[in-house]
């Protein structure tokens, strides 16, 4: 009998743990180890800083779910991991040995990397329902007092898609609210240029984006590598094409929401000659460790190179349909070796994303993810908007219920008009 553990129970974690349960037979124990005792849907956190959401509807208690399942579960924090002796260490002094441990962490939010930057400091966050929940509180004393917004991106992010869709949901509400006009907005970003999305655009997103945020009059600065934020105040270097400055900006605001630069979680980092600098870990085609043959990892905690250089350091983004089929990849290489084969099943880097704009939305395929592309796509329309909002209902119903199916595969990509896309 093997102990697979899972570190992480977000939107690959609690996918690997069905999956897992589905593809082995009962004699396997499976656990899932994370921070906190509920899941969130982070995709709405968005919404939710708008007051559109409240954190129940995107939010549920893990336990009682895995274990209709037949899942253990772990509500801990992980302070070391010994990759050696396979085991954790747990906060509370206790260790869980494992035979295979697949890590699905997510990221460590690098506020620190910009002075004055986070919910500490003087910008709003929506990577966590905890702090889309202080963005919302921030928000409701805003629009009492409206004035300068500045939305986007600090150096070193790679997750683009929740900025340009807070843009458009922040000036959505506020034009529902009859205040927008008196609310500058400036998305401010590190991508060369708008519509880049760390993939080095998709389709027709630069145009197409751009002029969305024209119609909506929202100003942009791109190659922008924030310096430092203090209260009511970013400052703002801007770089040309070739990374010389172009032009010091001081840019006043009483709403900021920044999304930060990633980094591996600590004790995944600390695990000698499993990560990259950045504390991203290492891995081959299979999605396992390259020194650590019984650790495979998933989402947003791996290390992928970014898709071109950019003056101001941008990263690649790890979307719901690629960590789905790393998820996949994973289950059937581990269900491989408990049966005396080879892992051979390869993950699908393909980056598929929906992306609300507060009444319409834009949606992208790109086949692969790393240039040149099979499929460069990208569409916008009210469908998009409707069917994200059906996406997340149907995606926390298959969380509560155990599904282990390919969600985005048979539910997305049937959405955009793509039967398959090749693996």
């Amino acid at each position: 009998m093997a102990h697979i553990v899972i570190l992480g129970a977000g939107t690959g974690g609690m996918p690997a743990a069905y999956e897992l349960r589905e593809k082995l037979d009962k004699s396997h124990r499976i656990t899932v180890v994370n921070a906190v005792d509920y899941f969130q849907f982070v995709p709405s956190n968005p919404w939710l800083a708008v007051g559109w959401r409240d954190r129940a509807s995107i939010t549920f208690p893990i336990r009682p779910y895995l274990r209709k399942q037949d899942i253990d579960f772990v509500a801990q924090r992980v302070t070391r991991i010994d990759a050696d002796g396979n085991a954790l260490e747990l906060q509370d002094g206790s260790s869980l040995a494992y035979d295979y441990l697949v890590i699905a962490t997510g990221p460590k939010l690098s506020f620190d990397e910009v002075p004055g930057a986070g919910p500490e400091g003087h910008t709003q966050s929506i990577c966590l329902v905890d702090h889309a929940e202080r963005a919302f509180e921030r928000y409701q004393a805003f629009v009492k007092d409206p004035g300068p917004a500045i939305i986007g991106a600090m150096p070193g992010a790679s997750c683009f898609g929740p900025a340009y869709e807070f843009s458009f949901i922040f000036n959505t509400d506020l034009k529902r609210r009859k205040l927008r006009h008196k609310v500058p907005i400036t998305y401010v970003t590190s991508e060369p240029y708008i519509g880049h999305l760390g993939l080095g655009g998709v389709g027709d997103s630069k145009s197409m984006l751009e002029s969305e945020f024209r119609n909506n009059d929202i100003k942009w600065i791109c190659n922008a590598k924030v310096t430092r934020v203090e209260d009511g105040k970013m400052f703002v270097t801007e770089l040309d094409d070739q990374g010389a400055v172009k032009k010091e900006h001081e840019l006043p605001f009483k709403y900021s929401m920044m999304l930060p630069a990633f980094k591996g979680v600590d004790p995944v980092a600390a695990v000698e000659g499993l990560c990259n600098p950045r504390g991203f870990v290492l891995i081959d085609e299979y999605q396992r460790s390259k020194k650590y043959r019984n650790i495979f990892s998933a989402g947003v905690c791996v290390a992928i190179p970014p898709v071109e250089a950019t003056p101001v350091a941008t990263g690649a983004p790890k979307t719901g349909y690629m960590i789905e089929t790393m998820v996949t990849a994973i289950v059937h290489n581990i269900a491989a070796e408990l049966k005396g084969e080879t892992a051979g099943t390869k993950a699908t880097w393909n980056a598929i994303c929906l992306a609300d704009m507060g009444d319409t939305g834009a949606a992208f395929v790109a086949l692969p993810q790393i240039p040149p592309r099979n499929v460069n796509w990208f569409k916008k329309g009210k469908w998009v908007h409707l069917a994200k909002i059906a996406f997340e209902k149907y995606f926390l119903y298959k969380m509560k219920n155990g599904s282990a199916e390919p969600l985005y595969e048979k539910y997305v990509l049937k959405l955009m008009g793509i039967r398959k896309l090749e693996h």
